[in-house]
């Protein structure tokens, strides 16, 4: 099995290479160090444009998959399914990142 990173410190990575790129990245909900779940909230220039989950496939690799509404703009939908999330789940990290694609980022890290 090829070792993998935990949660904090991809969520550390992603952060850090976020900020070198002069884009904004936070941590609006934090998760298991070791092992949670990351949502990313994916904006560029403050409005939003994508969910995103880390997955795991079946020959152990993980992926960005786009998740929750597709109506990420509306702030209501959005909050809504996050919020459902973090209370079925409280080990998921929530982590938004504010720099042109965003996705590109996420996809760098896995």
């Amino acid at each position: 099995m090829t070792p993998r990173l935990t949660a904090r410190m991809t969520v550390d990575a992603l952060i850090r290479r976020v900020t070198a790129e002069g884009g904004f990245a936070a941590v609006l909900a934090r998760g298991d160090d070791m092992a949670g779940a990351i949502l990313l909230l994916c904006s560029e220039r403050g409005e939003p444009k994508a969910l995103l989950e880390r997955t795991l496939d079946g020959q152990g690799n993980y992926h960005w998959t786009p998740c929750g509404p597709q109506d990420v703009e509306s702030d209501a939908i959005r909050d809504g399914y996050i919020q459902r999330r973090r209370a079925s789940d409280p080990d998921l990290w929530l982590i938004e990142l504010d720099i042109a694609d965003a996705e590109r980022f996420a996809a760098e890290m896995t």
